[in-house]
């Protein structure tokens, strides 16, 4: 095992470098840069650029050096934790994202809580209880979750709980939180705003989940161990959870390597609808506005997360389940 350990760690480096370059490379696609696109829109909107603040930053984050030394600049700065400066919001990445990123770390941990809380249950009652109505009925409630895309699903809760009840639901907080420190009225109300994007993002990761559990588990309840099992007299409960239940869980720890980026990432499309206060509208405005050290910096994170969950998912893997082998050679 701890040979596996350190061969992933060690492959992980060169994929970590390759990945980095790959998005350094889309960064610098585009033909211009965030200063050029910035002066083109000041210009448009009849106002004159500050040219010498414009100069200085340039020439402060090396933007007018080559392309290769900005690389190795901007890697050897992520490594020390210096991820860079925003150019749109005048501030340091880690400034920037800092709140943002708690918001949406507890958004999303509070998501796939629930998911597996729901899911498990359900899947379970599916699987055990094939082709009856509750299945039926179980079944049509994910496949509606999985069809309906998590924005339209926030337009229609939205709206309803505006033509019904005179509600906005948008925002994790009261307006009057905002930028302020936290306190105890400002996490009451977090707690009063935070379910409803909760099981709006949570909607579709359930039905795919439900849906994923049932598959696994009626196969392996098909198996002859199950079989086995129950014809030496095991009870049904102790015979699922011992045996089928156990090995359907493959799909489920496979998925760490999804869900650790998935949690700093958050749904980015949902959050713009629901105007939530996360990283996922952060990331794509930086897109939009080619703000390359708070877009690259981020996606780089969200690939060494990526790394780091797909190695935990597999040494999971082998204790899971004795069939799953980390070293290599042929079996006999």
């Amino acid at each position: 095992m701890l040979r596996y350990i350190v061969r992933r760690v060690l492959i992980m480096i060169p994929t970590l470098f390759i990945t980095s370059a790959l998005i350094f490379t889309v960064m610098e696609l585009p033909p211009s840069d965030y200063f050029e696109t910035y002066v083109a829109e000041m210009a448009a909107q009849g106002e004159k650029a500050d040219m010498s603040r414009v100069e200085f930053l340039k020439k402060e984050y090396g933007l007018d050096k080559p392309p290769v030394e900005r690389y190795f600049r901007w890697i050897a700065g992520f490594v020390q934790g210096d991820f860079g400066y925003s150019f749109e919001y005048e501030m340091p990445v880690s400034d920037l994202v800092g709140d943002r990123l708690l918001m949406t770390i507890l958004v999303s941990f509070l998501t796939i809580l629930a998911t597996w809380l729901i899911a498990f249950p359900i899947g379970i009652y599916s699987a055990t209880h094939q082709y009856s109505w509750g299945d039926y009925g179980l079944t049509f409630l994910g496949l509606l979750g999985i069809a309906i895309p998590h924005f339209l699903l926030a337009l229609i809760v939205m709206y309803f709980a505006n033509v019904w009840f005179g509600l906005s639901i948008g925002g994790l907080m009261d307006p009057k939180y905002f930028n302020q420190p936290m306190s105890w009225e400002k996490a009451q109300s977090i707690l009063a705003h935070i379910w409803i994007p909760v099981l709006i993002i949570g909607a579709g990761g359930t039905g795919t989940m439900v849906r994923s559990i049932r598959a696994n588990l009626l196969d392996e309840l098909q198996k002859q161990y199950y079989v086995t099992a129950r014809a030496k007299g095991l009870s049904p409960f102790k015979a699922l959870v011992k045996y089928p239940l156990r090995m359907s869980l493959n799909f489920f720890v496979s998925h760490i390597g999804d869900v650790l980026p998935t949690i700093v990432s958050g749904s980015e499309l949902t959050a713009v609808v629901l105007s939530l206060q996360t990283t996922g509208p952060l990331l794509l405005r930086a897109l939009q506005s080619q703000d390359m050290y708070l877009a690259g910096s981020f996606l780089l994170f969200l690939s060494c997360l990526t790394v780091i969950g797909v190695l935990i998912s597999d040494i999971a893997l082998g204790f899971l389940d004795p069939r799953v082998r980390l070293q290599g050679g042929a079996t006999k």
